[in-house]
């Protein structure tokens, strides 16, 4: 069985269970999984430090054991729009048929020497 890796914006508590120099356990909001060739069972995260009022304080990329790893909140998934939006060009205020642009009268020209 393979322990679910966390994603952009989860919230995890990283202590020593996922590795030996977090002694001190540190919340953690993940931003990726950085995609570099690591020992089976390892993975690198980068993402925030956050403190107790849960404002970032530094960011950093981690080496960790996801097994080790306490999600505390998943990121929301964003909702797709069951249908898009109809986009019209060149209408008028609602309920008005399109504007037409009016032409203006040509101007006279003057050249040089002729006026």
């Amino acid at each position: 069985m393979t322990t679910p890796r966390p994603g952009a914006g989860d919230l995890v508590l990283v202590t020593r269970a996922a590795s030996v120099q977090f002694v001190t356990p540190i919340m953690f909001r993940v931003i990726r999984v950085l995609d570099r060739v690591t020992f089976d069972g390892w993975i690198w995260l980068d993402g925030y430090q956050l403190d107790r009022k849960g404002d970032a304080v530094a960011r950093r990329s981690i080496f960790v054991q996801p097994a080790g790893l306490r999600v505390q909140q998943r990121a929301a998934t964003p909702r797709r729009p069951t249908t898009l939006p109809t986009v019209r060009q060149n209408c008028g205020p609602a309920g008005l048929p399109p504007a037409t642009p009016q032409r203006q009268p040509a101007q006279a020209r003057r050249t040089a020497g002729h006026g």
